[in-house]
């Protein structure tokens, strides 16, 4: 087994760890059952800010593998909670954004403005990837935050890898408002350390105890290192082994694909 033995718990991407599309990559119950019997705790982390946590428990179960909805999170829950952590009482957000946004906030008691409805009293504003983004959106975002709104962000993948090539992802998507307003975005996902910290801390471990596995450098091992957890490339996504072996600093563990850590 590659893995240490002080590792507790494992923090695991997606798309490129656990599946292509819509392809598992490998054996996944085998996996799982792996990861059980070593009596390792699993939370599955990802940037996709789309989609809602019940949606991935249903891609995963269509593998043949049943997890519970504590064992999903997304840099939208990781954007609400860090919302929630500055704002404990809520308020109005605009959010540029799609379903996995506005029900993360929604849950943690913000009251949610979108389109072309704009909050009175803005405590901020959040934004991430949106197939129906548009000037109007870039627009109400870029005054809003001009006007003194803190800009919140989902996370900033600029791309996504699809089999007709890099499509743009919300980190594209966020240049136009930056632009626009000349304001940084307050990051909450991958390669910032909340979205692990909050793995972590529902897993009950310390970022010792923790691996974190993925297959892009710049988000994945980068944000498990930020948060100080030893981390895991796997290459059957979208990173070569050469690139892996030249980050820096140095990744703990190279391997083809997730099953490989359990060989």
């Amino acid at each position: 087994m590659k893995i240490p033995p002080n590792i507790k718990a494992l923090i695991l991407d997606m798309d490129g760890v656990l599946w292509r599309g819509n392809k598992p990559i490998g054996d996944l119950p085998a996996i799982f059952d792996s990861i059980k019997a070593r009596g390792l705790k699993v939370i599955l982390a990802t940037n996709n800010s789309t989609k809602i946590p019940e949606a991935h428990l249903v891609k995963l179960a269509g593998f043949g593998v049943k997890l519970d909805l504590s064992q999903v999170t997304t840099s939208s829950m990781a954007a609400a909670a860090l919302l929630k952590e500055k704002f404990p009482q809520g308020g109005e957000l605009y959010v540029v954004g799609m379903e996995g946004v506005f029900h993360a906030v929604g849950a943690a008691g913000f009251r949610v403005f979108h389109d072309d409805a704009l909050p009175e009293k803005p405590v901020a504003v959040l934004a991430g990837m949106d197939w129906a983004m548009d000037y109007q959106k870039i627009a109400n975002a870029s005054i809003l935050i001009q006007k003194g709104a803190p800009f919140y962000a989902t996370n900033p993948d600029k791309t996504f890898p699809t089999p007709e090539g890099l499509m743009p992802g919300a980190g594209t998507l966020l240049a136009a408002i930056e632009t626009a307003s000349g304001v940084a975005p307050i990051m909450a996902g991958k390669p910032e350390p909340f979205l692990f910290q909050l793995a972590m801390q529902r897993m009950g471990v310390s970022a010792e105890e923790t691996l974190v596995v993925g297959d892009r450098l710049e988000t994945d091992i980068l944000g498990g290192q930020n948060a100080g957890c030893k981390t895991a490339l796997v290459l059957s996504g979208v990173t070569t082994k050469e690139r892996g072996e030249a980050w820096m600093p140095k990744v703990d563990i190279i391997v083809d694909r997730l099953d490989s850590l359990f060989v």
